[in-house]
């Protein structure tokens, strides 16, 4: 089971909380394996909405698979910058110093800098925070104009609708593309977004087009990257001639089907190596014949 911990601070905004929460809710009724919890350090937590949220006090048991969330909250002035209690700040750096994964949202990222957590590593925040993030944190990288970050298992996200790309991008890492295209048509939302970073997911950062022959060769590959993918089976699928698929989808992707498969097979097999795999036993699981492929495509993104 993994949990996913909301930590609240006063003055949260919704949908910083609300995106997130919902991306892994619906990813839980799909039967993906998803508890959610939310602590702070008062029971009642003032929304900048108005709404007021009631949290627990005390911090679940987590391990190396669970996640922490830090939603931002309304900024404005150095004043908005809380002071946040030395219980949830050595929670976020124990739980990634064990091997877990710790995430912000907006201005959430400050959190994370006064965990000590954003020391050498790169993130982001809103841009209008951006500036302050830098000057209280100057051993952060600051990355502007992106949507979010991944760092040593330290995401950031630059705020508000961003924590729902965010979301989607763990749970794509986590359990595929199409488990992250599932929850995103339920949410009715674009999962297409590009955060402009390398390591965002391959389905995000290969879907910010409007080719829909394209998208449904790619709904197909998403789902089935880890087994065989005949061209002429894909271009029949899709309802066009292998040569027009591989025209469309290396105009709108910059690659060729085969590629594409061979990205998420990369990217799911760095998560199964990241979380102890061997790497013949993530090219096995990813779907390679020969560990050899898996090692060569490593070493060409190395």
């Amino acid at each position: 089971m993994s949990h996913v911990v909301f930590f609240l601070v006063p003055g949260v905004h919704l949908l910083d909380l609300a995106g997130p929460a919902q991306v892994f809710s619906t990813a839980a009724a799909f039967g993906h394996p998803y508890t959610l919890a939310y602590v702070a350090e008062q029971p009642q937590v003032p929304t900048a909405q108005g709404l007021p949220l009631v949290a627990g006090l005390d911090w679940p048991r987590i391990g190396p698979g669970d996640l922490i969330v830090v939603p931002g909250w309304r900024t404005g002035t150095p004043a908005d910058v809380p002071a946040i209690g030395p219980a949830p700040l050595r929670a976020l750096r124990e739980h990634h110093a064990g091997g877990g994964t710790v995430a912000s949202v907006c201005a959430g990222a400050e959190a994370l800098g006064q965990a000590g957590l954003l020391d050498g590593r790169r993130c982001t925040t809103h841009h209008d925070v951006q500036d302050g993030l830098a000057l209280r944190h100057p051993g952060a990288v600051v990355v502007r104009d992106v949507l979010f970050t991944v760092d040593d298992r330290v995401v950031t996200s630059a705020g508000i609708a961003s924590g729902i790309d965010l979301a989607l991008h763990l749970v794509a890492t986590r359990h595929g593309p199409a488990a992250a295209a599932r929850v995103a048509r339920e949410m009715v939302v674009y999962a297409r977004r590009n955060g402009h970073e390398p390591q965002s997911s391959a389905m995000l950062r290969h879907r910010s087009h409007l080719d829909d022959t394209v998208h449904r060769a790619q709904n197909l590959i998403d789902a089935r990257f880890d087994r065989p993918l005949p061209l002429p089976a894909l271009a029949s699928a899709v309802g066009v001639s292998e040569r027009t698929l591989t025209r469309l989808f290396g105009r709108a992707t910059g690659l060729t089907p085969l590629r594409y498969q061979q990205a998420l097979r990369l990217e799911r097999a760095e998560h199964l190596i990241s979380h102890g795999a061997t790497i013949d036993g993530a090219a096995r699981s990813v779907g390679f014949e020969d560990p050899r492929m898996l090692r060569r495509l490593r070493a060409r993104t190395a």
